[in-house]
């Protein structure tokens, strides 16, 4: 079991990111996952810097905790190249600490660079190709592709490290999970669903299973779930709507009837430890081993001074409890 600390840089600037990364590792996180986005969710977020200029900034400032693209879509805003390019660098700059998490994106992000947002089957046909585009570079030498939907000429990536980084693919079904099994190291979803870690496995996949744990740390319960609100309404939305609006002003309009006590089912909002763990526990049970804390509480610092003296301990010696299979 290792826990990560996601990074939300929907919610802070550059310089805060580094920060609360330098102050993760201090309070004994094993990893920072970063999401990888053009817009915020809501325009309350209000920020969104480039991930990898971010990452690299961490790599540089800390010595021991790992790095995660939480995750990045290699297919429309970037070319798989170079996805393969700067993956590999990021591993040389952080010392093999880096693992690259990728997915097939969402509208919000991809049609930015206007050439729209391909249904899901043609975005799983893309990721895959893309996906063979990054493990072809990653042979070294000049390499070109032929895909359906994207190409490859002539290229190189010069500067590779001798363990490359392991990949995990983002997954929501069975398509996404055979992709998973068969072309990356690992998975990573943000529900706990133990059929997705069943059917990876049962695919032919062994490596590790990333999930994001929803929390809201705060002094009380109320204002912890009025902060998730307020800026995490997105996120009770479900995959199909999240992978699908354009603009933060959409995801405005679409979760205007969302109310605290939503955000206090999915989320544990307060202080109490008992509920971290319960949520936490959900996806201990449904088979992942690399648990992400995502806080949305309206303080980062209290929550990282709350896992180090009361949640770390607890969730590092979680187990299964069930044996469900939904």
């Amino acid at each position: 079991m290792e826990i990560g600390y996601k990074l939300a840089s929907e919610a802070f600037g550059p310089q805060e990111l580094i920060r609360q990364a330098v102050r993760a590792e201090e309070a004994g996180f094993d990893f920072v996952e970063m999401s990888d986005h053009f817009h915020p969710w809501l325009d309350v977020q209000g920020h969104s810097p480039f991930t990898w200029t971010v990452l690299g900034a961490i790599a540089a400032r800390t010595d021991r905790i790992g790095l995660v693209t939480g995750v990045t879509c290699p297919t429309v805003r970037y070319h798989p190249a170079i996805i393969a390019q700067a993956a590999a660098t990021l591993a040389l700059v952080a010392e093999g600490r880096f693992t690259l998490g990728v997915g097939a994106g969402e509208r919000l992000n991809e049609h930015v660079v206007g050439r729209g947002f391909p249904a899901v089957r043609e975005r799983h046909e893309m990721l895959r190709e893309a996906l063979e585009i990054i493990r072809l570079l990653w042979r070294g030498g000049y390499r070109s592709y032929e895909g359906k939907h994207l190409q490859l000429e002539d290229a190189q990536v010069f500067d590779l490290p001798e363990r490359l980084p392991e990949i995990a693919v983002a997954v929501s079904g069975p398509g996404s999970v055979r992709i998973a099994a068969e072309l990356g190291d690992g998975l990573f979803a943000t529900e706990p669903k133990p059929g997705l870690v069943t059917g990876y496995r049962d695919a032919g996949g062994r490596g590790p299973g990333y999930a994001e744990a929803p929390l809201s740390w705060a002094p009380d319960e109320k204002s912890a779930a009025e902060a998730a609100l307020s800026t995490n309404r997105w996120a009770v939305t479900g995959w199909k709507v999240m992978s699908e609006l354009p603009n933060p002003a959409n995801f405005e309009a679409a979760t205007t009837t969302v109310r605290p006590e939503d955000m206090a089912a999915q989320f544990a909002c307060g202080p109490d430890p008992d509920r971290h763990v319960e949520v936490v526990q959900q996806f201990v049970d449904a088979g992942f081993d690399r648990i992400v804390l995502m806080n949305v509480g309206p303080d980062p610092d209290g929550f990282l001074d709350f896992f180090r003296d009361e949640l770390a301990r607890r969730v590092r010696a979680l187990g299964p409890t069930t044996t469900s299979a939904a």
